[in-house]
């Protein structure tokens, strides 16, 4: 089993391309978990409570927690939207509104193109 990995918008490859070479490594690392593993614990993929089917993907390196949203399509393909590094326990809504906003776009998009 492989899941499709795709990028909707710049925002995380933005992110990615300032992140030093350690971080972008277990960036890899977490990604490919979710690319190959059937069932990813918790601790790397995570629902977000209250949302329609949204997810982040959990990077823990040694001096940061880094937060990637997601959500699926058609089961098997992962669409990367955006993210951040947490600070705080809560997450940020501002980045959270931004996450609702470009699942709803993308699906909006897709719709036009089929």
């Amino acid at each position: 089993m492989e899941r499709k990995i795709i990028f909707f918008g710049n925002y995380f490859s933005k992110f990615y391309e300032k992140q030093n070479n350690k971080t972008r490594d277990k960036i890899d690392y977490v990604i490919d978990i979710i690319r190959f593993i059937e069932r990813v614990l918790i601790q790397f993929l995570k629902h977000i409570e209250g949302t329609d089917s949204l997810y982040e993907i959990r990077v823990s390196t040694t001096f940061k927690q880094i937060r990637i949203f997601c959500f699926f399509d058609e089961g098997q393909v992962v669409v990367l939207t955006n993210c951040f590094v947490k600070k705080t326990q809560k997450t940020p809504k501002k980045e959270l509104e931004l996450a609702i906003k470009l699942k709803k776009n993308y699906f909006r998009t897709k719709t036009k193109g089929a």
